[in-house]
């Protein structure tokens, strides 16, 4: 398997002078992503958990339902210049009966840590319809559930105690417990990676579970978090508008600037409960 951390040397200044030391750097390599032995996306990713982000990538565009649409998923292809398996190509068969997904035009699946899909036509292209239905969820938490849980996402993330260069994405009850914690260079794939946890753990659709990101709340998590019928997504940062539409839309709950006792309520405040009176 791929490394998930690499170490480098580094020249270090500060006020107090300069030093040469070892720093660790969170590893960023290609994953591509087949579907019956053709290629559908390759995505810059931190190797680990490759099987769960291949699976969260499938869910979240619409091509898997559950685990039983999968008939496995291997390694394959993938050597560096001296013949070793890099563990960056995995080939996912889908189960008979299920259909592969779209490829074409209008939908290019490059992806990248940064941005997440790009080169997508328009936004309508990339607009998906969701099987489950995230509206309907009676999903509720209170704010002071909220608050503790940007500090217990950061207790898990253990590669950016050291790197400090990774994203984070939680999925988590009512009462705050975290279910699962995954990290990546990219804010997408982290989403991606406990979206195939609870795929593989027969927990689709997420309808009682809320998701924390680490970053920003982009158009296309909450497309992410709705098309495994999650009801609530907060992020520490800033959402941008086309979130907020989206989330509105999928009369999801959004919440951004996640920040100890302080955040905004974007939509669907209902979900939030009002905070206790002494």
């Amino acid at each position: 398997m791929g490394r998930v951390t690499v170490r480098r040397p580094v020249r270090m200044l500060t006020e107090n002078g300069q030093r040469r030391r070892p720093d660790s750097l969170a590893a960023e390599e290609p994953l591509e992503i087949r579907v019956g032995g053709k290629a559908l996306a390759v995505t810059m990713r931190t190797p680990g958990h490759d099987v769960e982000l291949a699976h969260g990538f499938l869910l979240s565009e619409g091509v898997l339902g559950s685990a039983d649409d999968v008939y496995g998923a291997r390694y394959c292809d993938g050597v560096d210049d001296q013949g070793r398996n890099t563990y960056n190509v995995l080939d996912v068969t889908l189960a008979d009966g299920v259909a592969p997904p779209e490829t074409g035009v209008e939908r290019n699946f490059y992806t990248t840590s940064s941005c997440g899909v790009c080169g997508k036509a328009a936004l309508d292209a990339v607009k998906l319809k969701t099987r489950f239905a995230p509206g309907e969820s009676t999903f509720a938490v209170s704010p002071e559930v909220l608050s503790g849980l940007p500090d217990a996402l950061r207790d898990k993330q253990k590669v950016f105690a050291s790197t400090g260069g990774l994203h984070a994405a939680g999925l988590f009850r009512a009462d705050g417990t975290l279910l699962a914690v995954r990290e990546d260079v990219g804010r997408h794939n982290a989403v991606d990676k406990v979206l195939g946890w609870a795929l593989l753990e027969g927990r689709i659709p997420l309808g009682d579970t809320g998701l924390l990101v680490s970053g920003r709340a982009s158009f296309e998590l909450v497309q992410k978090a709705a098309m495994a019928g999650i009801p609530l997504l907060a992020a520490v940062s800033a959402p941008s508008s086309l979130a907020v539409e989206l989330a509105e839309e999928n009369g999801m709950t959004l919440v951004g600037f996640l920040r100890g006792a302080s955040m905004n309520l974007y939509t669907g405040e209902h979900r939030v409960l009002e905070p206790a009176v002494a």
